[in-house]
């Protein structure tokens, strides 16, 4: 029973994860180690969610405390960040150019982006889910938008 009901949830949303995570990490293997521990964190707690948001919001929180814990350890700061423009991004993430584009905007404005957009939160429960104030995520929303649109107009 708990072994269907973990393995529902991982097939589920398991692209969610991995998304949110390599959005933080910047490249497939590093989302990839986030994304197992995310999901084994979930199988040792054992965890059972009242509805679907609480589980969506329980993975999105603990992916993105996942990474800021992954990216703070203290060998990341060892590593030379000029090579990872030469590793390679997963297939999902080539085909959307506009989601290139969103990952890498400043951190502020792809969070708020990246939820509202391609996960289908509303500013008020983005607020909830990054600890902000709703007027910082509406108005880190409006400036995100005003950069994307510059962006893309420039591409042109």
């Amino acid at each position: 029973m708990i072994d269907d009901y973990f393995k529902d949830i991982y097939e589920r949303r398991f692209d969610m994860v991995y998304r949110v995570c390599f959005s933080y990490m910047k490249n497939a293997h590093d989302a990839e180690d986030a994304v197992a521990i995310v999901f084994e964190k979930l199988l040792k707690k054992g965890i059972i969610f009242e509805s679907e948001e609480h589980e969506k919001a329980w993975l999105l929180r603990t992916a993105i405390n996942q990474c800021k814990d992954n990216l703070k350890h203290w060998w990341r700061k060892c590593l030379n960040i000029d090579n990872h423009q030469n590793l390679e991004s997963p297939t999902i993430l080539q085909e959307n150019h506009v989601l290139e584009i969103v990952l890498g905007l400043p951190k502020r404005y792809k969070d708020v982006i990246y939820l509202y957009y391609y996960e289908g939160y509303s500013t008020a429960e983005i607020s909830k889910i990054l600890k902000r104030p709703h007027s910082t995520v509406r108005n880190h929303m409006g400036e995100a938008r005003h950069l994307l649109k510059e962006i893309l107009e420039d591409e042109e």
